[in-house]
């Protein structure tokens, strides 16, 4: 089982997002699956989607570089972004990082004039922090706002589905409890997606096991 973890944010060491990312990195070892980590500074990831890029994607011509990620994205049973919100939306270096590796022949085809979505079968997690108090967004209607431009509202377009995804706000006033509660969060989320995932491939081996004893 392959857990891709996405991780956006330039303060990698004492970050709240580097503290989140270390709960899900533990959460998968507990869960004895293996982790593949894009963190996207470290990377040095360029977020430019040039023109001749985008001309490329509807040639199927694609970077080396891109084809890497479409690969790791193929391979991964479950995907995990983190990233701080940052003017109600993605930090640059994600937003370029999905412009060029979602792109059209991989993550998503057009046919009779409709796309539609290449990216079935995956189960992802998010998990955002917020600078503001969580309770203004939920009153001002933000959260849905941000959960049908980020979340479903992209990732549904792409044809997955399965997303569960948390905000997690006012994250610089909490206190060392509540931030722990966070952070247990973020680890039983993660586990109880990778445990579902392990239920799903057994499922799968003993039915097959069965249709193969029958024969």
């Amino acid at each position: 089982m392959k857990h891709l973890v996405i991780f956006a944010h330039p303060d990698n060491k004492q970050s709240f997002n580097r503290a989140i990312l270390q709960e899900v990195i533990n959460a998968t070892e507990e869960m004895s699956a293996e982790l593949i980590l894009r963190d996207l500074y470290v990377m040095k990831f360029n977020p430019v989607l040039c023109f001749e890029e985008l001309q490329g994607a509807n040639q199927k011509i694609t970077p080396a570089e891109i084809r890497h990620e479409h690969q790791l994205i193929d391979q991964a049973d479950l995907i995990t972004v983190i990233y701080p919100l940052w003017w109600m939306g993605f930090p640059a270096i994600l937003k370029g990082y999905l412009d060029r590796v979602l792109s059209h022949g991989f993550a998503y085809k057009t046919e009779n004039g409709v796309s539609v979505g290449l990216l079935h079968g995956k189960k992802m997690q998010q998990f955002v922090t917020i600078g503001n108090d969580l309770e203004k967004y939920h009153s001002a209607g933000f959260d849905r706002s941000l959960r049908d431009c980020l979340v479903e509202g992209l990732f549904n377009f792409c044809g997955i589905s399965d997303i569960k995804h948390c905000f997690f706000g006012g994250v610089h006033a909490v206190n060392n409890k509540e931030r722990q509660a966070m952070l247990d969060q973020v680890k039983s989320i993660t586990k109880q997606n990778l445990a579902a995932l392990n239920s799903s491939e057994s499922i799968q081996s003993a039915v097959k096991n069965k249709e193969e004893s029958s024969e």
